[in-house]
């Protein structure tokens, strides 16, 4: 929950906001003191525009982020480990093609940030997509804090199906049209509500305070999410895209294109081969091991046993 200030000072709250807003603490403890590659990431989500810590350039690479890097759990899936620490994330979503979840998107996401000279920091969210209004989850959602000229965005490159493709403004209960979908913050409380606009009804994605998190919090979620028998992410595949005009959703056998403008389709996968085949081409996901994730797929019966 988000705590009670203990001055009179100013807050970086929006004007009608009433939850209090830390200032961001620059000395965020790492896992590790691996710097990022900046201009390996760069070419990784083709970005070769403006460098500079603007508006401008964060709505630039909020939007390339999730068009070239995919949502995807393959690692738990395959029963591999989910590292944090920024080498191994280098290694696999930058130079090894793959995607990977939140804690994975939003971590390099925030490292090339702050190589870039922006003022970011992590935060945690409960989701409820899915789930009912007053459910208290666990805080297993990372999303980001990005101070641009006295105004709070947030950030979020790993919320699969529904990854903002731009910031939005920290501004409670205005419509924030991005690239997609509308999306806007609604302030419950002591804690906001991020909502997306879904066939005319607003439905929450998650709740979220403004408390700051540290790598070290992630790894304790991320342990029980890539290990925990009840986690889904063991379970079945998850992928998830978002491209100009439309955006990629898989779980399981099932893939949903959902067209900007309303239009949806679907697909089913019926053998393991065509399943890996649209990780590959729709998702652009770089499979580590083919032959493992068939056999695997087959084990789960996601698709049929004689693929």
């Amino acid at each position: 929950m988000a705590r009670k200030p203990r001055h009179s000072g100013p807050l970086f709250a929006t004007a009608r906001s009433s939850a209090y807003i830390e200032p961001v603490n620059d000395r965020t403890p790492r896992m590790s003191d691996a710097s990022i590659d900046i201009e390996a990431y760069l070419a990784r989500i083709g970005h070769a525009g403006r460098r500079d810590a603007s508006l401008e350039t964060l709505r630039q690479l909020h939007l390339r982020h999730p068009q070239a890097i995919a949502f995807e759990n393959l690692d738990p899936f395959l029963g591999r480990p989910v590292r944090l620490d920024l080498a191994p994330l280098q290694d696999k979503i930058v130079a090894g093609g793959r995607g990977g979840y939140c804690f994975e998107h939003n971590l390099l996401f925030m490292h090339a940030l702050q190589a870039l000279g922006f003022t970011v920091s992590g935060l945690a969210g409960r989701v409820l997509w899915g789930q009912p209004e007053d459910a208290i989850t666990a805080r297993s959602h990372m999303l980001l804090r990005v101070d641009i000229g006295g105004r709070v965005y947030i950030a979020d490159v790993g919320f699969g199906g529904l990854t903002l493709t731009a910031p939005l403004l920290l501004e409670p209960g205005v419509d924030q049209q991005t690239p997609h979908e509308t999306f806007r913050i609604v302030e419950t409380g002591d804690h906001f509500r991020l909502q997306a606009n879904i066939a005319g009804d607003w439905r929450t994605l998650y709740r979220f305070d403004m408390q700051q998190a540290y790598e070290i919090d992630y790894a304790m979620s991320n342990h029980f999410l890539s290990t925990h028998p009840s986690s889904h992410f063991l379970s079945t595949i998850i992928a998830a895209r978002a491209l100009p005009d439309r955006r990629y959703a898989l779980r399981g056998n099932r893939l949903s294109i959902h067209h900007v403008g309303g239009r949806t389709e679907q697909m089913h996968m019926t053998s393991a081969a065509e399943l890996a085949d649209t990780l590959e081409s729709q998702l652009g996901i770089v499979i580590p091991d083919r032959a493992a994730f068939e056999a695997r797929a087959r084990q789960t019966t996601i698709v049929e046993n004689h693929s």
